[in-house]
């Protein structure tokens, strides 16, 4: 019987192996372009969707890391597709940024917040290159207007089949991400220390029955989520959407989430305003009390 390895582009898994420091300082090193000796330390911060239950539909899990010089990053994994992605990308990085201030406090406070997003589908269709940086520049001399806000984005259905000798590390990250089989775990492994350290990690998680749990309860989510979204297009989207954003909302409350977070969760899955979200918020919870 073939090793069972989990696939590190489901968040669940990506998170945990991003729990490994190794791990975490080669894959940033990559994406930043630095040098992993510059990074002296990384510290992986607590998110409001860290919290798993095998029986619960979650949303989008985020890896939220600190390093030394207090630049903060932010990284998700969205598997399916998301019309919206770059307006909500920019929306929670600019309110990752904001959080830093605090009443009393100058402008000088602020530091640099990257946001990395790796996706399952083209964001950017009739661009061929899986991966794309971007700042804020002025349009014609591409003056840097400030470094402090950052996007990376990286398209795995982008990815070219096959390595070249000298494959830039982001690739050789990415392929590890979207890798399935052992052979091609072992062939990445073998060309990167760090991806060496993160398929440690993958197969010591992988043998861990309650980790195992957890993420086939996460990839079965997803997978639900999908299928919902799928049958939501094909019987009529927009009572198929409500029906799924009722179900959401029914979930939330039989678990005594607060309003709050349930407004959240429904407002990131369903790519809705605040305003839309209170709307079906009232409209379900009422009728859930009849």
């Amino acid at each position: 019987m073939s090793e069972f390895l989990m696939k590190p582009r489901i968040d669940f898994a990506f998170k945990e192996i991003m729990m490994d420091e190794q791990a975490r300082i080669g894959f940033l090193s990559a994406m930043l372009r630095l040098n992993p000796a510059d990074i002296r330390e990384t510290r992986v911060l607590n998110t409001s969707l860290r919290k798993f239950h095998k029986d619960k539909k979650q949303g989008i899990l985020d890896v939220r890391i600190l390093l030394n010089n207090d630049t903060e990053i932010d990284i998700e994994i969205q598997l399916s597709a998301l019309s919206v992605w770059a307006d909500r990308s920019l929306f929670y990085l600019a309110k990752m940024y904001t959080e830093q201030i605090h009443t009393g406090q100058d402008y000088t406070v602020f530091k640099k917040c990257v946001g990395i997003s790796i996706l399952d589908f083209d964001l950017f269709k009739g661009e061929r290159e899986f991966y794309s940086r971007f700042h804020l520049r002025e349009d014609t001399r591409q003056t840097l207007f400030t470094d402090k806000l950052e996007f990376h984005v990286v398209e795995l259905p982008k990815l070219p089949k096959e390595l070249k000798e000298d494959s830039d590390e982001i690739l050789l990250w990415a392929k590890f991400i979207n890798a399935e089989k052992k052979e091609e775990f072992d062939m990445l492994a073998e060309k990167n220390p760090y991806i060496e350290k993160a398929y440690e990690k993958l197969q010591a998680i992988s043998r861990d029955r309650e980790k195992r749990m957890e993420y086939e309860a996460r990839e079965k989510a997803i997978l639900d989520h999908n299928q919902m979204m799928l049958e939501a297009r094909e019987g009529g989207l927009k009572d198929g959407l409500e029906q799924g954003i009722k179900a959401f909302i029914l979930d939330g409350l039989e678990d005594n989430l607060t309003k709050e977070r349930i407004l959240c969760k429904v407002e990131r899955h369903f790519a809705l305003t605040r305003e839309r979200a209170e709307h079906y918020y009232n409209l379900f919870s009422a009728a859930k009390d009849k």
